[in-house]
């Protein structure tokens, strides 16, 4: 099983409002970077979506490193999804889990790998963190300069 090392960020200008994410994907002295936009989302539909867009470049199996500055996402994928699965995609308070669509597409794109989930402060120096960060803003500048 290849081992990588995958960061990933995502955030908007307004919450909701124009939102981009990024992924840097490392094995050995191999790197990729990948980013996107959304025109109208939340900072938690791009952190999950960073996440996904990443696990869908992988064209096998892997053991990653995960690192994300979103307790949202690690939280959400290392202690909350299998009871939201159990309690038919509803909270403890049995209100709908939010993003659902997304949390159930990065379930089922993780089951292939061996993935150890690890926070990062955010805006706190970590390179590849700083770096993720500024691919999505960059994402969201590309965005808005790009006539409707």
């Amino acid at each position: 099983m290849k081992r990588l090392t995958i960061h990933t960020d995502g955030g908007c200008h307004g919450n909701p409002g124009p939102g981009g994410w990024a992924a840097v994907l490392t094995y050995g002295k191999f790197t990729r970077a990948l980013s996107g936009v959304a025109p109208e989302t939340t900072n938690n539909r791009m952190e999950l979506t960073a996440a996904i867009e990443a696990l869908k470049a992988l064209k096998e199996p892997c053991a990653v490193e995960f690192y994300t500055d979103s307790q949202y996402l690690r939280h959400g994928i290392t202690l909350w999804i299998e009871g939201w699965k159990q309690n038919g995609w509803r909270t403890k308070s049995k209100e709908p889990v939010k993003n659902e669509d997304l949390w159930r597409a990065l379930d089922q794109l993780r089951a292939s790998h061996k993935i150890d989930w690890r926070w990062v402060k955010g805006h706190a120096g970590h390179a590849e963190n700083e770096r993720c960060d500024r691919l999505a803003t960059e994402a969201i500048a590309r965005l808005r300069r790009s006539p409707p």
